[in-house]
């Protein structure tokens, strides 16, 4: 028997929380920037009418004001929007216990064993829009089908708030005419690589000589192959707190292109006084950092590492953080968002007393680091500040503390 996976969508997701904040926001066209007060600030997310204005997100601000004059600019607003998340992955918890998160916007559900209860695919997916809608004011778009891959395509073939079914009878109708770069894991490398073998579409791929696939991909060619064929068997995951720990994280989208370590370690720095502030403040350390990095062209990669003890310095954060950076990074390729984040949280008098570095520094850093909090607490967050962090031209706001909270499963 197939199994029934659901694929869910929350459309326009930071724009459309704005709206419901403000719903005098819903109808004019709108968009979530990193500074709207700077014109040189990037869309990181519309709404419908700035979408219909050919307004994209990577867009600097400017050039988005130049396709539509009457946009409304608004700062993000992470917190809320992590709220909202959690409220509708809460939703998706009623039909099913395997819900996989894959961001804080989308997800899969495997249904399989729920249609007894909640009838078909279909029907499954309406329910979910509709009480998504009535208890959130959020729409979401949802693609059912047999496997994760065409469920995840099926979500974006109809938009906003509508549901789409992909079949074995159907898929090739549906799925095989789309540009091979809407299959997951084909980034932009992978499909110029595949047009240069005249291989255009998702049906193109699935035709395609696996023996040439391989030769030019490796083991990637064939899953690909399996992925256009309908051949994907990955399950959903459980949905567990377990999963992944709680964490704390910042991330900031810089004003301009990053083009060097250099100016990646300084956003890195920023990022990580700014974790190690708020986990002294919660009394907490953690033994895991996570990297993510976003180019203008939103192509991301990221990386994680666990460390022998847990930290809660800024210095020890950013060294490890960096590290992660020029793992997966090459200054080549131009760099736009940081997200730092610290996971495996222990109360701060329960960790390990002994950090990455000897026991005598890492005294001295969390002692320096102590002080200055206090300082910035009695006299303000701009008294002290490294000079990295002043002299630069793409921290679009030196006192921002709008928190980022990675998504918590």
């Amino acid at each position: 028997m197939d199994r029934l996976i659901l694929h869910c969508d929350l459309n326009n997701f930071y724009a459309s929380v704005e709206c419901v904040l403000n719903p005098a926001l819903k109808d004019i066209p709108l968009a979530v920037s990193g500074n709207p007060e700077k014109r040189h600030g990037v869309i990181l997310a519309k709404n419908e009418p700035a979408k219909k204005a050919g307004i994209k997100t990577g867009d600097v601000i400017w050039q988005a004001k130049q396709k539509e004059p009457n946009l409304k600019c608004v700062p993000p607003h992470f917190s809320q929007y992590m709220q909202y998340s959690s409220q509708v992955f809460n939703i998706y918890t009623r039909y099913t216990s395997r819900v996989e998160p894959f961001g804080p916007d989308e997800c899969w559900l495997d249904c399989t064993g729920s249609q007894k209860l909640f009838g078909d695919g279909k029907t499954i997916a309406d329910n979910i829009r509709m009480t998504v809608k009535r208890e959130t004011g959020l729409t979401v778009s949802v693609g059912v089908s047999f496997n994760k891959v065409f469920a995840k395509l099926g979500s974006d073939l109809k938009k906003p708030d509508a549901t789409t079914v992909i079949t074995r009878g159907n898929f090739r109708q549906k799925i095989w005419p789309l540009p091979v770069s809407d299959l997951i894991m084909v980034g932009r490398k992978t499909a110029a690589a595949l047009q240069k073998l005249n291989i255009l579409t998702i049906g193109d791929l699935a035709a395609a000589d696996t023996a040439t696939l391989k030769a030019h991909f490796g083991k990637n060619g064939e899953k690909l192959q399996s992925y256009a064929l309908g051949q994907d068997a990955e399950p959903v995951r459980e949905y567990t707190q377990s999963r992944a720990p709680e964490s704390i994280g910042h991330g900031m989208t810089a004003t301009r292109d990053l083009q060097s370590y250099q100016e990646a370690d300084i956003l890195i720095a920023y990022l990580s006084e700014k974790i190690a502030h708020r986990m002294r403040k919660a009394g907490v350390r953690g033994s895991g950092v996570h990297l993510d990095l976003r180019s203008s062209s939103l192509s991301h990669v990221s990386k994680q590492t666990l460390l022998k003890s847990a930290v809660c310095s800024g210095m020890d954060i950013e060294r490890v953080a960096s590290s992660l950076m020029r793992q997966i990074w090459h200054e080549e390729y131009p760099l736009r968002t940081i997200s730092v984040s610290v996971f495996d949280l222990v109360d701060e008098q329960k960790g390990t007393q002994i950090s990455l570095f000897d026991d005598d520094k890492r005294r001295k850093n969390e002692s320096l680091e102590r002080a200055i909090d206090k300082i910035r607490g009695k006299y303000g967050a701009d008294t002290i500040m490294r000079a990295g962090l002043i002299a630069n031209d793409f921290i679009y706001d030196k006192n921002d503390d709008e928190d980022f909270l990675p998504f918590k499963r």
